[in-house]
């Protein structure tokens, strides 16, 4: 099984840009597909990015252009760069994986982007 635990969340300005890191308890290259996922209050969570084990990426349209996902297989440690934040990214972020047909996810951190 696999134990995910997300960092870097925090508080920052409109135009501001954090990282996330999400560090797996299990060496990640044989993960298949890792994903970051966020979810607003009163809101359903919602996809934010997605990351193969082959290094193919997808982005929600609402991110494109400012998020990047990334994955370091040597540190079994997934990230994503968010830059430009918006008020509206605001939201709860959980770290995913998928695993011989299972979902796996961490605990989440907060961010919270400020006008």
């Amino acid at each position: 099984q696999v134990q995910l635990v997300e960092s870097g969340g925090g508080l920052v300005q409109a135009g501001g840009s954090l990282r996330l890191s999400c560090q797996a308890s299990v060496r990640i290259f044989g993960i298949n597909v890792m994903s970051w996922y966020r979810q607003a209050p009163g809101k359903q969570r919602e996809l934010v990015a997605t990351i193969t084990s082959g290094g193919d990426t997808n982005y929600a349209d609402s991110v494109k252009g400012r998020f990047t996902i990334s994955r370091d297989n040597a540190k079994n440690t997934m990230y994503l760069q968010m830059n430009s934040l918006k008020p509206e990214d605001t939201a709860d972020y959980y770290c995913n994986a998928i695993s011989n047909f299972r979902n796996y996810w961490g605990r989440g951190t907060q961010v919270t982007v400020s006008s």
